[in-house]
């Protein structure tokens, strides 16, 4: 790696490359310099083309993920009361789904409760079987 030490001792080679390059710069054929110009300002314009290709897509992709998070924020996800569901009931029908405890007797379907015996037996015997 680069050290304060390494440096010094790089520093007349550096310069003597330097001199070197300029030297050769200078007694370049005309010819030869026309076709370096052409060779460097066709890499130029490739690199341009292809960062206005990018920047041509980048444009169109934003707006459409700012639309797409836009469309996600205002999308409800809960449902709205309407005059015909009162306040109340909305909010408890929120909460039922959240809720780990089951129905109130009233409010569940009555077909639930008809084998009680059955789901309590079941929970009791419920002993995974033995493993072989």
């Amino acid at each position: 790696m680069n050290t304060p030490g390494n440096n010094l001792s790089n520093a007349p080679l550096e310069q003597r490359a330097r001199a070197l390059y300029h030297e050769a710069a200078r007694d370049l054929d005309p010819a030869i310099a026309g076709r370096l110009r052409a060779a460097r300002r066709d890499v130029l314009a490739g690199t341009r083309q292809a960062q206005h290709r990018v920047a041509r897509w980048l444009v169109p992709s934003g707006a459409c993920a700012a639309i797409a998070l836009a469309a996600l924020l205002v999308w409800p996800s809960a449902p709205r009361p309407t005059a015909e569901m009162p306040a109340a009931v909305t909010a408890a029908a929120g909460n039922e789904a959240d809720s780990p405890l089951p129905p109130d007797p009233e409010q569940a379907d009555p077909n639930l409760y008809q084998n009680l015996d059955f789901y309590g037996w079941l929970a009791a015997n419920d002993n995974p079987p033995p493993a072989h």
